[in-house]
């Protein structure tokens, strides 16, 4: 086929399968290209650019997470690890023949618009596995090579002597063996890293600014996430109702030394973890406060306190990294691009990414959503239909309010986060004025 009469997709993890499954069923053509070899995104360990580590699970518990139209076998516990899901993922493009759309080994280096057009063709340069050049237009693309490959590492005053790492590069306890660590940052990650280092560091402590809120992964022996949810409440009320709930099953994290939040819950993205209570609880780990500065093996601390150490593991997140597409053509505004229903670019009419979204509970099923109203509003355009130009208009803007009322920290990864609830009676909304 015509490149000109395909999407380009870029990407063969969660999203990316998303993706192609949606244009799949829509009619839609499309290529798409993945730079390793196998599909699972960051899921597949192998992966170069996979940012998982031995023990990562889903802090999401599985009904929550799957496809709702190929759910998770039976038997899969209710957190699966990275080995189970890698084993989903390769089963989900098995049975609905996804594999055939993607060129494997293929990296995109550019994509850039032939023209200023809104319906410009784009323009995609790739490397293909034998590291020859390639260039082709298409129709359209659609970018889903995730949010959590490109590390976010600080810049610390001073010079440590010792190891000093981001999380992406950790992927076995053994790597903390008899050294005395600090992990900056009690993240989802950095937390669940703690606990696996008490079982063979010397010494472990974590480095904080912020107070956390700690939700466990069970509540009356059943996973968190489906319990409740059902009453819609303002968000004042659930944060207050909430926010003591927790404290019933957690206690108080100020008591193990974190700082109390300076935030409301639901502001910021929870810790599902309450096994790193229970090691600062028995002394396995503890609480430090933010980084000052290094020097040598020395880390000290703004409190005024300071502590010896062989590594530093910096827990502190990831940026989003499009590098083949120019910030501007993604309407990047601030900390991240501002696009309609975080999917759709305001100028381009073939212009859509997927998985740049964030908000607790939202699954796979809610970028799966996403790319399901792309490939609707896709096949629209190709009909020319009224509903494809409704929607053109509102994607020009103003963008609306996908808070849900709540008030997000001004953090990197808060700048796309959104309330679920809201978020996907949205897309759902937008996708059905097309059926």
């Amino acid at each position: 086929m015509n490149t000109q009469e395909q999407i380009a997709l870029i990407g063969a993890g969660p999203s990316g399968l998303a993706g192609a499954r949606a244009m799949q069923k829509a009619g839609v053509a499309f290529q798409g290209f993945e730079a390793w070899s196998d599909v699972g995104g960051l899921w597949n360990i192998e992966n170069p650019r996979s940012t998982v580590y031995e023990s990562a699970h889903l802090i999401s518990s599985k009904t929550t997470t799957e496809f709702s139209e190929f759910p998770m076998p039976a038997g899969t516990p209710d957190y699966p690890g990275h080995a189970a899901l890698l084993q989903y993922f390769r089963a989900y493009a098995e049975h609905f023949g996804l594999k055939k759309h993607f060129r494997f080994g293929t990296r995109v280096l550019k994509v850039e618009p032939v023209s200023d057009a809104p319906d410009t063709l784009w323009r995609v340069t790739v490397q293909a596995a034998g590291g020859a050049e390639e260039t082709a237009e298409y129709k359209g693309v659609v970018i889903a090579n995730g949010t959590l490959a490109e590390p976010n590492l600080p810049k610390f005053d001073g010079q440590f002597d010792g190891e000093l790492l981001h999380t992406s590069a950790y992927k076995s306890p053994t790597q903390f063996t008899g050294k005395r660590v600090l992990i900056v940052g009690a993240g989802n990650s950095g937390c669940d890293i703690a606990v696996d280092a008490v079982h063979y560091a010397q010494s472990i402590d974590l480095s904080v600014r912020r107070g956390y809120y700690f939700v466990p992964k069970y509540v009356f022996g059943v996973p968190a996430d489906i319990v409740g949810g059902k009453l819609r409440l303002p968000p004042w009320l659930k944060q207050k109702i909430d926010s003591t709930i927790l404290k019933w099953f957690t206690g108080d994290p100020v008591r193990f030394g974190f700082p109390k939040p300076e935030y409301k819950m639901y502001e910021s993205h929870p810790v599902v973890n309450s096994l790193i209570l229970y090691h600062l609880g028995h002394g396995d780990a503890r609480i430090r406060a933010d980084v000052a500065r290094l020097d040598g093996r020395t880390v000290h601390f703004k409190d005024g306190s300071s502590g010896e150490y062989d590594m530093v593991l910096c827990a502190t997140g990831y940026q989003l990294h499009y590098p083949f597409i120019d910030d501007a053509l993604l309407n990047w505004q601030g900390m991240a691009p501002r696009l309609y229903l975080n999917i759709f670019s305001p100028r381009y009419s073939r212009l859509a990414v997927l998985g740049m979204v964030e908000a607790s509970g939202l699954g796979w099923q809610g970028r799966y959503e996403q790319a399901e109203l792309m490939a609707r509003y896709f096949k629209a355009l190709q009909d020319g239909s009224a509903a494809g130009q409704a929607l053109t208009q509102a994607k020009a803007g103003p963008t609306p309010d996908l808070s849900g009322g709540y008030h997000f920290l001004k953090l990197p990864r808060m700048a796309y986060y959104v309330n679920k609830d809201v978020y996907r009676t949205a897309v759902r909304q937008a996708a059905q004025a097309f059926v």
